[in-house]
């Protein structure tokens, strides 16, 4: 290729339907060359089909695959210059690991396959282990033979169908960090699907968070989190208290908003919903951006922050912090996360509290938007 985005994947008008269900509706989509792209979302939501259209592993219903320049929308799986790594990683069981992963390199009938093998088990880390059987391994050491065998053949783009996802909670962070490295040092463009939000966010340079068959929101991990525009994507990323306002007024680059007998302040330009008087508005903050104050102690809350009276209806201890739940005027659940750096033992179920927190960490999305539709998908996914 000659062209500067010559290994970019891009998909237009790409759809899929079986009979009268749509499982992806069009969407236009690119992936450029030597990024880790994540598709994230919960079960049903359209990825793996995504995933599977990339490959040519599914027929798309409309709409073009290209590799590159290359239209590869008609091309059989063996043709197109992908791989795919699943979550069964299908290695063979009678060949050592040397073997599956020089198989492909065989298959096209190269016979000095003996420096590429060793570099690509060096590159996993794997190199002591060549002449092991696969069921001598770990699940994490089976999933790096995988990755390897499905590199040795240089392929422009690796497609990751929930990969760790048979592997236990500590090897699965582990592996999220040994691909992120992998990738680094290939530098060829992988795509990686999955419904682990914290995997999608360790690993990929870009998200594009799925639901019912569209793209919600694509973005850095960082500002998805931040900045998310629906509420399918505040709840699905994370914990999310939103918080049903009305817009009072415009003060400059701020909405002021008012809810019970609180007023909160929203800049405006994190604000994804119409914004004119009386307009209803969710503002939303993250559990880890409030903070939580003892009512006797309320004079000394600096002045500025957003603040709303609550009472503790119940607290977790989970080591890095305590978790609180805050019945308030102006929602009855909210969470709060607290550092446990200097615990304030009066903070107990039934006390009166002050939640307070910096305007500028406050987030608005559109009211009208159905809250429950984020929550189930997320349940779903868990």
């Amino acid at each position: 290729m000659t062209t500067e985005h010559g290994g970019d994947v891009r998909l237009t008008g790409i759809s899929k339907t079986y009979g009268s269900f749509t499982a992806v509706h069009p969407l236009d989509l690119t992936v450029p060359h030597g990024s880790f792209f994540a598709l994230l979302g919960a079960s049903g939501c359209g990825k793996t089909t995504t995933l599977r259209m990339i490959a040519g592993l599914e027929e798309p219903t409309s709409g073009t695959v290209f590799l590159g320049e290359q239209d590869v929308t008609a091309l059989p799986p063996y043709k197109r210059p992908v791989n795919t790594v699943f979550q069964s990683y299908a290695l063979f069981p009678h060949l050592d690991i040397f073997e599956n992963v020089a198989f492909g390199l065989r298959r096209r009938g190269i016979r000095s396959v003996k420096k590429q093998v060793e570099e690509m088990l060096d590159l996993v880390q794997l190199g002591d282990f060549a002449r092991r059987k696969p069921h001598q391994l770990s699940g994490g050491q089976q999933q790096r033979v995988a990755v390897a065998r499905a590199l040795i053949n240089h392929p422009k783009v690796l497609l990751l169908d929930e990969p760790l996802g048979a592997l236990d909670l500590k090897l699965r962070r582990q592996m999220q960090l040994e691909l992120k490295r992998i990738q680094t040092e290939v530098g060829i463009t992988f795509v990686h699907v999955t419904h682990d939000q914290e995997e999608a966010m360790t690993m990929a340079d870009t998200v594009a968070v799925m639901n019912k068959g569209r793209v919600e929101q694509l973005g850095a991990p960082a500002d998805l989190y931040e900045n998310p525009r629906t509420t399918f994507v505040a709840n699905f990323l994370g914990t999310s208290n939103l918080i049903e306002a009305t817009v009072d007024s415009r003060s400059g680059e701020e909405l002021v908003l008012t809810v019970a007998d609180s007023r909160l302040v929203l800049p405006a330009a994190r604000c994804s919903a119409p914004t004119g008087g009386g307009g209803k508005v969710l503002a939303g903050v993250r559990p880890e951006k409030m903070s939580l104050t003892h009512a006797d102690d309320a004079d000394a809350i600096p002045g500025g922050r957003n603040r709303v009276p609550g009472t503790i209806t119940a607290s977790s201890f989970i080591g890095v912090s305590t978790q609180y739940l805050v019945d308030s005027p102006v929602h009855p659940e909210l969470e709060v996360y607290v550092q446990n750096v200097e615990r304030d033992d009066r903070l107990v179920p039934g006390t009166p509290v002050v939640l307070h927190w910096n305007p500028g960490h406050t987030f608005g999305l559109d009211a009208a938007q159905d809250i429950d539709a984020g929550v189930e998908s997320v349940e779903e996914a868990a």
